[in-house]
């Protein structure tokens, strides 16, 4: 069994060069699956709010749902770093409902806390509790309404802000920083003006590693978006499965004696 994955792990990983593989996981299976397939890091993401709840965006997840979601994912990990998300108003009102929110995700399995944007003094905060943060720049879906939509942002002068974002991110004790949505080159230049790993989604091949949802690369999802990848076509073969049971359960081959007591 390989060593266990840990914050400061990462950043040497990133510094020899080795790629840090990273997906979403909201239950026992989806977690025993990808610890064993060997993914560095397992996230529990608001993003549960859209492949999970059916919610159009992530705002309405609590932060008792991610710390159900990160019970579940808990019993099925013994390698993967299991990272949690701060969901939308969990720590937007003050350091102290920032920090009292990361406990509450420790106490239920996580070994780090992710959070969106411009949280300097609770990534501060956090850190000083002894709580691992990752940062996450670029489009940050928890600010979706600010955009207007699920964005491309940093093109042209916005790149410099981003930029500045991040490196104010990392100086506030971040261990790593997801890039979502920016273009390739900015996420490269950032990538190599930080210590600390970028985890890329929709940035381009340059940063020190990738995540990506679940449902998305077994191509659950109804849409494929650009910036992910079908590695099989999931939701064909479940619905192909589910209707040859149908029609098995109506025309009375199943259950047959093979299947019976």
């Amino acid at each position: 069994m390989a060593d266990t994955v840990t914050a400061p792990g990462l950043k040497r990983m990133r510094e020899v060069g080795e790629k840090i593989v990273c997906l979403t996981a909201y239950d026992h299976p989806s977690a025993l699956i990808a610890d064993q397939a060997g993914v560095d890091l397992v996230l529990v993401g608001d993003s549960l709010g859209n492949v999970i709840q059916g919610h159009s965006t992530t705002i309405p997840v609590e932060l008792d749902d991610i710390c159900y979601h990160v019970r579940t994912v808990r019993r099925g990990i013994s390698r993967a770093l299991l990272v949690a998300d701060l969901p939308f108003g969990s720590y937007n009102i003050s350091t102290e409902q920032a920090i009292e929110s990361s406990i509450k995700l420790m106490k239920a399995g996580a070994s780090a806390v992710k959070l969106e944007g411009d949280y300097d003094e609770a990534i501060q905060a956090i850190t000083k509790a002894g709580i691992p943060v990752m940062g996450h720049v670029g489009f940050t879906p928890q600010s979706i309404n600010n955009f207007g939509g699920a964005k491309v942002q940093g093109r042209g002068d916005h790149s410099a802000h981003i930029l500045a974002k991040a490196k104010s991110i990392e100086a506030a004790g971040a261990f790593g920083i997801v890039l979502e949505l920016i273009p390739a080159d900015l996420a490269s230049k950032i990538t190599e003006e930080l210590s600390i790993p970028t985890i890329g989604i929709g940035a381009g091949p340059h940063c020190s590693g990738e995540i990506q949802v679940w449902h998305d690369i077994f191509g659950l999802s109804e849409k494929q978006h650009k910036h992910t990848k079908f590695f099989m076509n999931g939701r064909e073969e479940m619905i192909k499965a589910a209707s040859a049971y149908a029609a098995q359960v109506k025309s009375g081959d199943f259950p047959g004696p093979e299947n019976s007591f």
